[in-house]
């Protein structure tokens, strides 16, 4: 078996990828980072004509590269990472008009220029008027005392424009070099971009927004005639999500989510599906309430890991929904059962059950004092409660079938 070198100054494999696959993800969360930066009318796009396309109202169009460097990496004179660039930019360059097209070419890199190459004079800042005897002719020349094939149709890009061209494609490059690192940008875009949000709650925000930001870069890239995303569309989704932490609401995130393993509700032997089972319930709704259960425990537990709520307030909640739970079977039993529970048929009591449990599961919601917070709307926190309360053991702090309460005694004492 062969082995591979190590160097262990550097102390990595030659022949890993890693500083690959990081440029790879770094395109995303640094287009984030940009759309964050950039006037809200700019729309964005990703791997149309370049790494990242920037398109202003006004009908400017910027080009961006990108290119995540490992750590101390310099760009000189002849770096691949410019002259692959150039080949891109120069192709649209020429198709779209030369002088007249109202494109800008950006190259950011992690690495910086050295400081003895004439890439400096195309620094973001530089004064390109200093270079000697003119910056496109010092790309000129550089170019020429290369004798790589791969600078070939680069040469040959160039020769085909003329010298006022020349002049005109240099002027639209710009590079900025020691741009953030990926593992630095989530920190500029919390310190820089969220600070109406608590610091406590940056994180949580932060780590929504680049979720719902990824969905959409992979849409964009599974589907090449998709819309590009605009700057606005960031700051509106952000603004979403901080709202979302405000002391009168909390975060929605288990809306549509499922368990792992398949819904199965005639082996699940849970308290609360036995409660359901007993009011013959149909399948639909019985599976409708194994996920309500799933989400709100979820979503609680989500919301307790993040401190967004305590125990105290889950108790207090589960009290509120308890007492509204008590009156109103109260009121239905007593409307609904014209005997004493024990004198009451079994269709009888079925039947009030389903109407209570109807209650909670329709009814309840329209109750502005049973949300756990003002703004938190979305009814399966309020109906999943109901269950978790419903499978609490030894007996359920609310149930349905009036006489549940006695059976599961007997079935205790019988079990004893």
């Amino acid at each position: 078996m062969s082995s591979v070198a190590i160097d262990p100054k550097k102390g990595s494999d030659p022949y890993s990828a890693g500083e690959q696959g990081l440029g790879y993800i770094f395109q995303p969360r640094f287009a984030l980072y940009q759309a964050l930066e950039l006037p809200e009318d700019t729309a964005i796009l990703i791997e149309k004509e370049d790494d990242l396309d920037f398109l202003e109202s006004s009908g400017k169009k910027t080009l961006a590269s990108l290119k995540h460097k490992a750590i101390g990496e310099r760009l000189t004179d002849l770096s691949v990472d410019f002259w692959k660039s150039v080949n891109i930019w120069l192709t649209r360059y020429q198709a779209n008009g030369r002088v007249e097209s109202d494109y800008q070419f950006f190259l950011f890199t992690t690495s910086s220029v050295a400081p003895d190459s004439f890439l400096r004079f195309f620094l973001y800042g530089a004064d390109a008027t200093k270079a000697d005897p003119s910056l496109w002719q010092l790309t000129e020349d550089t170019l020429a005392t290369s004798k790589a094939k791969s600078f070939t149709k680069i040469k040959a890009l160039l020769s085909g424009l003329t010298a006022l061209e020349k002049e005109d494609f240099v002027s639209r490059i710009t590079i900025v070099d020691c741009t953030p690192r990926i593992g630095d940008l989530p920190a500029l875009i919390k310190s820089q971009k969220m600070r109406p949000i608590r610091p406590d709650h940056r994180d949580a925000v932060f780590e929504r927004l680049e979720g719902w930001w990824n969905d959409l870069i992979i849409q964009m890239l599974c589907d090449p005639q998709s819309e590009p995303v605009y700057a606005r569309d960031v700051s509106e989704k952000l603004f979403s999500f901080s709202e979302e932490y405000k002391d009168d609401n909390l975060p929605i995130t288990f809306e549509d989510a499922t368990p792992t393993a398949p819904i199965d509700a005639s082996t699940d032997n849970r308290l609360f599906v036995s409660q359901l089972h007993h009011l013959n319930l149909s399948p639909s709704r019985i599976r409708n309430a194994i996920l309500d259960y799933y989400r709100a425990f979820e979503q609680r537990s989500a919301w307790a890991r993040q401190r967004l709520v305590g125990s105290e307030e889950i108790m207090t909640y589960e009290r509120r929904l308890t007492n509204e739970w008590e009156r109103t079977k109260d009121a239905l039993f007593d409307d609904a059962l014209n005997a004493p529970i024990e004198d009451c048929s079994e269709p009888e009591l079925i039947a009030v059950g389903k109407k209570l449990y109807t209650w909670a599961e329709t009814e309840a919601q329209k109750l502005a004092h049973l949300k756990i917070r003002a703004r938190v709307i979305e009814p399966y926190v309020l109906r999943g409660s109901f269950q978790i309360l419903a499978n609490k053991r030894p007996y359920p702090t609310v149930y349905w079938h009036p006489q549940l309460l006695d059976r599961l005694s007997k079935a205790a004492g019988e079990t004893e």
